[in-house]
């Protein structure tokens, strides 16, 4: 029932918008309106300098708790902080406020500390390099997959020690690639954390120009088109990843892990968790196969549909930047916020030592704050919501790239099929988990 629902919800949508919708109106409202120029000062400012000074220390914090803290991840602050605060929270926070990832990025703040005192002193930094355009955002695309390989393909993802390797192998990658390139130039490229969240940010209603803070439509942000080599690889990182962790879940995967494991359980379990870890990396790379093909295939299939002179992948690759999101709340809405209770007692002994530096070392979490029902409808809400938004987008670049209104609404037919696809699938996956 919930199939066919969100099925009909996302047809009733693409009429309503063919009918409603016949002029572009992103772009027009992507700009928005500036707030105060004092205000905007001292968010960019202070406030963002007090930030990145915070961030730094809590990072040290968290690294420190993976080297020394207790071996234990229910007694260490490292894996709650990394895999529930930081990759589930600060997505939520991105597409609130934009990207306050500038502010809240320690590796950013290390390099501009870095830049600063260098100038402080009368010496000119200077990127090492130039940073090769074919590259695009495929470093960033591998940055990400690595980190969800990581965390979902690694046989102890939660293991403090194996968080504080990653970490300093990332640190150092990111410090590298700013000193090579250009901080910016890095950030817009190469660093996985800094492109998922530029992409995040195009939903919010908030963003920086020259300067200045400007509200805005949500949403406006993602008009027009996606040229960056690597952009399509990243997008299906972020969609097809999350798509392998809930089928991951299925009986179906944990069966055929299992039997994969089986012979080796007693005499060489060491062989067996690698098995499953290669079967989990294949998983992870079916899943974004999958996500790009099928967009790949509706795109051709839209070109195909109104004879346009060129592919459309760079133009309708936004409309999936919602979809991303939606399909991170779903999964790990749940996750959020029953495991983020445990950062607050965890903050007062972040090593597993016993202390209780903050008072809050013995505060119980509520493990049924949320109901499974409420679970489900959350899922479904989120998945249908995103999908809609996505219809919207793809409609409003069509009309932009198709003064003929026939054309554009044919261009979307297929459009419609993938976000159909993207939707029940998501759907599927989650009711079997």
């Amino acid at each position: 029932m919930f199939y066919w629902g969100a099925a009909v919800v996302l047809v009733v949508s693409f009429v309503l918008l063919g009918v409603l919708w016949r002029n572009p109106l992103l772009a027009a409202r992507e700009r928005g309106r500036g707030l105060a120029a004092s205000f905007s000062r001292l968010v960019l400012g202070p406030v963002r300098i007090v930030l990145q000074a915070l961030t730094v220390a809590l990072f040290v914090l968290v690294w420190v708790s993976a080297v020394f803290g207790d071996t234990d991840p229910f007694r260490n602050l490292a894996p709650t902080w990394i895999y529930v605060i930081f990759w589930l929270g600060l997505p939520a926070l991105t597409v609130v406020f934009g990207y306050v990832w500038r502010a809240l990025s320690p590796w950013r703040a290390i390099a501009d500390a870095f830049v600063w005192l260098r100038e402080l002193r009368g010496a000119e930094v200077q990127p090492l390099a130039v940073y090769p355009e074919r590259l695009g955002r495929w470093p960033a695309a591998v940055g990400l997959f690595a980190f969800a390989a990581l965390e979902l393909a690694y046989s102890d993802p939660a293991s403090p020690r194996a968080l504080a390797f990653a970490t300093a192998l990332y640190t150092y990658v990111a410090l590298f690639g700013m000193a090579s390139f250009g901080r910016d130039t890095w950030e817009e490229n190469g660093e996985a954390f800094a492109v998922l969240y530029r992409f995040l940010a195009r939903i919010a209603p908030f963003h920086v120009v020259d300067g200045r803070i400007r509200a805005r439509w949500p949403f406006t942000g993602l008009a027009g088109a996606e040229g960056a080599p690597g952009s399509v690889a990243f997008i299906a990182v972020m969609l097809g990843t999350v798509l392998f962790d809930g089928y991951s879940r299925t009986t179906t995967w944990q069966d055929l892990a299992a039997r994969v494991e089986a012979p080796y359980v007693v005499d060489r379990p060491g062989v067996g968790e690698l098995l499953v870890t290669l079967l989990s990396l294949g998983g992870l790379l079916a899943g974004v196969l999958l996500v790009a093909l099928a967009y790949e295939a509706a795109c051709a299939l839209a070109r195909w549909t109104v004879n346009a002179p060129r592919s459309l992948v760079e133009d309708f690759l936004r409309s999936l930047v919602p979809i991303a999101f939606v399909y991170m709340l779903a999964h790990y809405f749940t996750l959020f916020v029953v495991q983020g209770q445990f950062a607050v007692p965890l903050l007062s002994d972040p090593l597993g030592k016993g202390w209780n530096l903050f008072g809050t070392a013995h505060v119980v979490p509520d493990l049924t704050v949320i109901a499974p029902n409420t679970t489900w409808y959350v899922q479904v809400g989120a998945l249908v919501g995103g999908h809609v938004a996505g219809l919207a987008v793809a409609h409003d670049r069509a009309v932009t790239i198709f003064p003929e209104r026939r054309a554009a609404l044919r261009s979307q037919y297929a459009m419609l099929g993938l976000m159909v696809l993207y939707t029940v699938g998501g759907l599927w996956v989650l009711s079997r988990g």
